[in-house]
Parts: C-alpha cells; sequence; structure tokens
C-alpha cells in the first residue's frame, strides 16, 4: 500500500524545502519509497503556536483522507515530550472514535530545522571552524549560523534560497545526519513501527 503523509511545518517555504526531501528519504529507508509526502500549505502556518493551534480539529477536518500527519517544528531549546504527548493521545484518540485511520507523530528539531541541513555537511562545517555541539546548543542557530552558511552556499536565484537542494546534497550523509540529530533516528523508529502496524 502507498502512504499518504501530510508534513506540517512551522513555515511551508522554508522548512517545507528541508523537510520533504528529508522525508521523502525517512520513508524509503523505512521500505517506502512510494509515500506521497505533502507538505501543508494551506492553511499557512506562521510558527509554533499557529501550527499547533491547528492540532486536532482542523487537521482532521481538512486531511482525514492521510495515513500519517507529522508535525516537525522547532525546539527552540525546549523539551516538548509531554506536549506532543498529549497532542498525539488527543488527535488519534478523537481519529478512532471518528473511525478514521490518520494518525498523528510529533518531533521537534533541536534545536531548529536549520541542523538537519547543517548536518548533513560536516565538511562545509569543518571548514568554516563550526562544532557540531557547540552548533546544537545555539538556540539562534538559525541566524549565528544557518544564514551565514546559506549565503555561501545556497542559491540567490532559488525561491527557498537553495535550501531544497542542499537538503537534498546533504542526504548523502543520511547516517551522519541521524548520528548528529538522534531525535530523527527516534523519528525513524516510530515510523517503522507506524509502517508495521498498517493492515
Amino acid at each position: 500500500m502507498s502512504l499518504s503523509v501530510l508534513v506540517v511545518p512551522e513555515n511551508p517555504t522554508y522548512n517545507g524545502s528541508i523537510l520533504k526531501p528529508l522525508c521523502e528519504r525517512l520513508f524509503a529507508e523505512c521500505g517506502k519509497p512510494a509515500t506521497r509526502i505533502e507538505v501543508m500549505a494551506s492553511p499557512r502556518t506562521n510558527g509554533y503556536s499557529h501550527a499547533k493551534s491547528l492540532f486536532p480539529l482542523a487537521i482532521l477536518d481538512l486531511y482525514s483522507h492521510k495515513h500519517l500527519v507529522l508535525f516537525l517544528p522547532d525546539s527552540d531549546t525546549q523539551d516538548r515530550t509531554a506536549e506532543f504527548q498529549r497532542m498525539e493521545r488527543e488527535f488519534n484518540t478523537i481519529a478512532r472514535a471518528s473511525n478514521r485511520s490518520i494518525r498523528l507523530l510529533c518531533c521537534a528539531a533541536v534545536p531548529e530545522v536549520e541542523a538537519w541541513l547543517l548536518a548533513g555537511h560536516p565538511d562545509k562545517l569543518k571548514i568554516k571552524g563550526w562544532a557540531w555541539n557547540v552548533i546544537r546548543r545555539e538556540p539562534s542557530l538559525k541566524e549565528v549560523y544557518f544564514h551565514p552558511f546559506l549565503a555561501q552556499y545556497g542559491s540567490e536565484n532559488a525561491t527557498d534560497g537553495g535550501r531544497k537542494s542542499l537538503m537534498l546534497d546533504g542526504l548523502a550523509n543520511y547516517e551522519g545526519i541521524k548520528q548528529r540529530c538522534p531525535e530523527l533516528q527516534g523519528l525513524e523508529d516510530r515510523i517503522r513501527e507506524f509502517i508495521a502496524g498498517q493492515p
């Protein structure tokens, strides 16, 4: 069965350009390369609080035809574990009660989604003299590290500044990305568990 997956980002243009190729690779690694990944563009999310407010009812009303929803925001250096557990429990309980098979999985990027892109380019980070353990602890990663990185290696001609292209290039180092960002290994494990439970 071909899966249909909705990815809910904090920003569909910039974060979506990173998340779509990454999620396509995640599902390919999980044995589902034909998975249809849609980054939600409507309603257009604008930050964490706005994206979170769409759960559960707006997402269920609009996207109950999907098999799985992935909510992939920034952690902003906060532990969102308990909050995500509540969101998943409420969403999945309502979905089951209304006989909808859609499910929700949440995973926060530490500290921001842009870290997942940077993690695929260790050689470039080394050239710039940036230590990964320092990058991961930086609450303003986007401003301090990512924007200078994008200015040097991105593309001014691309509407997303070259994010998609850089993410695709970085996925050649997929295992390294998971090592540097262990929350992605956790997400992959949960996706495998979800797939195993599908009819």
